[in-house]
């Protein structure tokens, strides 16, 4: 007799993330550091263990390096398992062709063969680009409650906003009737989450067939969803009410950042009724200096504070020299900031050097837009980097950047 696992989840940490600029010229969007000691991927993969699925194929294409290194066999997210756990599946030769993932659609449909390995009666779909707790077992019931054919993971979104989302049109009971992807004049505000439970058998149809037609962008969202409404498959929303936050732009991934601080924070991290999961560096406790002055900051392990942080959150291991000011900022892993210089309204990407008496951005209140400087990027001293700037290069000592 077949072993075999009720639900698999695939998730999608493909992409390329180019909204995020020079973050991920050289890894992908879901290896991104976030909240001091995690990334993005962690929340995904900890949602899942945390809902009891301890099968999950990670689809890699861009830049997959730091993703496929930092996964490794699974173990901090207790996904280290004889038959499950997390596998990290990225393009391969097939006989008849060998081709990249056209899309979502398409990166599934090529790995139907692992998903099939489990024999599973449905399969959680999800992105990798995405801050957020959720209990994928409570929407799991939901789905099989309903006897649907799909379910789509669904939050209420500001009405200026829902251009930017699929849109759900649903009946009382929940059931969809219309999607829209990216309406001009969106129906309602209930918006797609990315995040869908197919009854397996009817998900291999619907991406065979898909496959099949040379007209297709090979999309969930633009493709499979909708042929699956127009034939009249059931079709479920699931209303989601706790924090989520799409982190594909430097501002949302900024402001998602902003949310973990305060006493109430709009995003708790450090709640242990639903930890989330990550493969932390060895370091040493934080030092602060006897000039340091850190106010409403996240300062990971390995920091050395000798100057003033105030409003940010520092990654592992980063170093503000004394007289330098860190304010509005989010600095990540081995970024080394010397004495007086200034950083505001930024994103410092990993093993950042910023020269004394540098400037980076300036205060948010007048700032055009937030600065951000690339992994390894070198900014020499007394240099100016203005606001709303993206760096992906070194800048000489004395340089001005627009």
């Amino acid at each position: 007799m077949q072993r075999k696992k009720e639900c698999v989840a695939m998730l999608l940490a493909g992409g390329q993330g180019s909204r995020l600029y020079a973050l991920t010229n050289n890894i992908a969007k879901p290896a991104v550091p976030f909240g001091a000691k995690y990334r993005i991927i962690d929340f995904p993969l900890s949602n899942c263990v945390n809902s009891g699925i301890d099968t999950v194929g990670v689809l890699t294409q861009y830049q997959p390096l730091v993703l496929n290194e930092y996964i490794g066999n699974g173990q901090p997210w207790d996904l280290d398992r004889n038959f499950g756990g997390v596998h990290v599946l990225s393009p391969y030769q097939k006989k008849a062709k060998s081709a990249w993932y056209e899309g979502t659609a398409n990166a599934i449909y090529q790995n139907l063969n692992f998903i099939k390995m489990y024999n599973p009666e449905y399969v959680l779909i999800l992105s990798g680009d995405h801050i957020y707790k959720m209990d994928y077992s409570k929407m799991l019931k939901a789905h099989i409650d309903n006897e649907a054919d799909c379910t789509i993971a669904a939050i209420e979104v500001p009405l200026k906003e829902a251009s930017r989302f699929g849109i759900l049109n649903t009946n009382p009971d929940g059931s969809i009737y219309e999607f829209e992807e990216k309406p001009k004049h969106p129906k309602s505000t209930l918006a797609s989450m990315g995040v869908y439970i197919f009854t397996a058998e009817k998900m291999y149809k619907y991406l065979e067939e898909d496959d099949d037609d040379p007209n297709s962008s090979k999309d969930f969202g633009k493709n499979i969803l909708p042929a699956m409404l127009n034939a009249g498959e059931k079709m479920f929303a699931y209303r989601f009410e706790g924090y989520w936050k799409d982190v594909g732009t430097i501002s949302s991934l900024w402001e998602a950042n902003m949310d973990l601080l305060g006493d109430k924070p709009a995003f708790d991290v450090a709640d242990s009724s639903w930890k989330i999961h990550s493969r932390n560096p060895l370091a040493p406790p934080e030092y602060c200096g006897e000039n340091a002055v850190v106010k409403n900051s996240m300062i990971a392990l390995g920091c050395e504070i000798c100057g003033t942080v105030e409003n940010s959150v520092l990654s592992s291991n980063v170093v503000i020299e004394e007289g330098a000011v860190i304010k509005d900022s989010v600095i990540m892993s081995g970024t080394v900031v010397k004495r007086n210089a200034v950083v505001r309204y930024s994103i410092l990407d990993e093993d950042v050097r910023v020269g004394e008496n540098a400037v980076i951005g300036e205060d948010k209140e007048t700032a055009k837009g937030i600065a951000v400087l690339g992994r390894n990027v070198c900014v020499g001293s007394k240099a100016k980097v203005a606001a709303g700037a993206m760096i992906d290069k070194d800048i000489k000592e004395g340089e001005e950047v627009l």
